[in-house]
């Protein structure tokens, strides 16, 4: 089956200006064009479109995009490069998970931070409270982020 640019864009959830984008930056060298010039996408592109869609949200570059696409074009002899450049884009990914739990265990304190001034009408009900009167998770929580922002 074919789709048209438009279709596509709909089944895989991207604009079709942004592929478009994708096509002029080289990274779909694998699209044909219909005998009206006009860009045909089939059931096989689905794949390296949603490749290129998952590389390009865990943060590389569309110059790295399109190094892979090429490699990716030019068959086996480019495994290694193609293993070596995922193997990279995992840590980075890994980096950015572990960054991104940080933020969320201090969003996770902070509301219960606020949750609790809210039930007592004030935040300065936190100067009284003792460590038992925190829950564990939150007691760990803030402990966790009082040592990463202090010790920076």
């Amino acid at each position: 089956m074919y789709y048209t640019i438009s279709e596509l864009s709909k089944k895989i959830d991207v604009s079709p200006h942004t592929l478009r984008f994708y096509a002029k930056e080289g990274l779909m060298p694998f699209v044909e064009r219909n005998q009206n010039g006009i860009r045909i996408f089939k059931d096989d592109d689905l794949e390296l479109l949603f490749m290129i869609k998952c590389l390009k949200k865990s943060g590389m570059s569309i110059k790295e995009i399109k190094e892979f696409m090429n490699w990716c074009m030019q068959g086996d002899e480019t495994i290694d490069q193609r293993l070596n450049m995922f193997r990279e884009q995992q840590k980075k990914v890994i980096d950015q998970i572990a960054e991104l739990q940080t933020t969320l265990d201090l969003i996770k304190f902070k509301c219960w931070y606020y949750e609790t001034a809210q039930t007592a009408k004030t935040c300065s009900v936190h100067d009284s409270l003792k460590p038992e009167d925190i829950p564990e998770d939150i007691r760990n929580l803030k402990e966790k982020t009082k040592k990463m922002y202090c010790n920076k």
